[in-house]
């Protein structure tokens, strides 16, 4: 009897043992939010084209190296500069505010990125590495769509 009690006994503590395992360790965990992503780390132009055409080149060197930081505190941010600038008596940084619009598909940014650009964008991807948006552009009297890509 005792031999029993003691069967029963071993038996429902490995139940209750093995119930009590959880799986969290085997799950996978949530994906990023898009403001997780914009706000994890700083952005630097990568490509741009216009119309389907790279244009890198026509840009300037103090336009390429600009640095991009999205807060999520406050929805703020920073502009700055990089190595050169395009006029020495702007200032190194410069500060906007963001956010997301139309089911965070739009980026509003309060100040515009480039010369003859709105603060508008269209969000075309973005991932923990890469920064896709785009905007219509006028280019000697006729509307194209601008694409420009930012990484980390």
């Amino acid at each position: 009897m005792q031999k029993r009690i003691l069967a029963i006994v071993i038996s429902i503590s490995a139940t209750l043992f093995l119930a009590s395992c959880s799986k969290e360790d085997d799950s996978t965990p949530a994906p990023k939010t898009k403001t997780e992503l914009l706000t994890t780390g700083t952005w630097k132009f990568s490509t741009a084209t216009v119309g389907g055409t790279n244009v890198n080149a026509l840009l300037q060197s103090c336009q390429k190296d600009n640095i991009l930081t999205f807060v999520a505190v406050g929805l703020s941010g920073t502009l700055d500069e990089g190595l050169t600038k395009c006029n020495g008596a702007d200032p190194q940084s410069s500060p906007f505010t963001w956010s997301f619009a139309s089911g965070e598909t739009v980026l509003n940014i309060s100040t515009p990125l480039f010369t003859g650009g709105s603060n508008t964008f269209t969000l075309v991807s973005l991932t923990a590495t890469e920064l896709v948006v785009s905007q219509n552009i006028t280019v000697g009297g006729t509307a194209q769509n601008a694409v420009v890509t930012f990484i980390h």
